[in-house]
C-alpha cells in the first residue's frame, strides 16, 4: 500500500496547489476547456507529454496508447475509441496542432521488430494492435538490413511516428483542417538516454533536434 499512499500524498500536494494557493485555473477551467493541442503519445510510464511540456491542466488533450499508435480513418471500424478522442479534439475543441510523440527504448516498437511470433507468444492483444505501423518495420529491414536491433528499433520507432501522421491525415476533416491552416501535425521523438527532443523535418526528411540537450556532466561538476 505504500505506492497508494504515496499517490494519495501526490493528489494532496496538487489540490493544495491548484485548489488553494492557484485557485484561478481552475475557476477557469470549471467552465470547459480549450486544449492548445491533442498530444498521442505512448502509454509507457517514462514519458508523460505534460511534464514533458511544462504543461498546465487543461493545456493538452492526451491520448496514450501503446507506442503512439494512429490507426486509419474507416467509417464505423473496429475498437473506435482514438478515433473518437481524435475527432472530439479537431471537431469540438478545435486544437491547432497534433503531436505524435514517440520515444527511445518503446516496448510496443521493439515487440514489432521482433516479430509476429514473439508477439502472439507472448500478448493476446498487443500483436493486432502494433500492427498498424508493420510498413515501418518493413521500410527498417529493407533499408537498414545489416544494422544492430537496437539501431533498427530506434529507426522503427521515428518511422512508426510517420505512419501516423501519415495516418492523420486519411482523416478527411483533418486534411481538410491542414489544407486551410487551421491544424499543423508535428512528429516528435524524446530521447530517453539523452533527454533530447527532435521533431520530423519535411523539408529534410529528418528528426532534427528541438533543443541541444542537456549537458548533465558539467551541471553535475558545477
Amino acid at each position: 500500500m505504500k505506492d497508494i499512499a504515496e499517490f494519495i500524498a501526490g493528489f494532496e500536494r496538487f489540490q493544495t496547489k491548484y485548489f488553494r494557493d492557484e485557485r484561478g485555473l481552475f475557476s477557469r477551467l470549471r467552465q470547459g476547456q480549450e486544449p492548445r493541442a491533442l498530444v498521442i503519445s505512448c502509454s509507457d510510464s517514462r514519458v508523460d507529454p505534460a511534464m514533458l511540456t511544462g504543461a498546465d491542466p487543461g493545456d493538452l488533450f492526451v491520448v496514450r496508447n501503446v507506442a503512439n499508435l494512429v490507426p486509419p480513418y474507416r467509417h464505423e471500424a473496429e475498437a473506435p475509441g482514438i478515433r473518437a478522442a481524435i475527432e472530439f479534439a479537431v471537431k469540438t475543441l478545435e486544437v491547432g496542432h497534433i503531436i505524435v510523440l514517440g520515444h527511445s527504448g518503446c516496448g510496443g516498437i521493439q515487440a514489432l521488430m521482433e516479430g509476429e511470433g514473439v508477439t502472439q507468444h507472448r500478448y493476446e492483444f498487443v500483436g493486432a494492435w502494433i500492427s498498424i505501423a508493420m510498413r515501418a518495420r518493413e521500410r527498417v529491414l529493407r533499408e537498414l538490413p545489416q544494422k544492430s536491433p537496437a539501431l533498427q528499433c530506434r529507426a522503427c520507432e521515428q518511422a512508426a511516428i510517420l505512419v501516423s501522421l501519415e495516418n492523420l491525415l486519411s482523416f478527411p476533416w483533418i486534411g481538410e483542417a491542414v489544407d486551410q491552416g487551421r491544424l499543423a501535425l508535428h512528429g516528435w521523438h524524446f530521447d530517453i538516454d539523452s533527454g533530447e527532443l527532435l521533431a520530423y523535418s519535411a523539408e529534410t526528411s529528418t528528426f532534427d533536434s528541438l533543443l541541444s540537450a542537456p549537458n548533465l556532466g558539467q551541471a553535475e561538476k558545477s
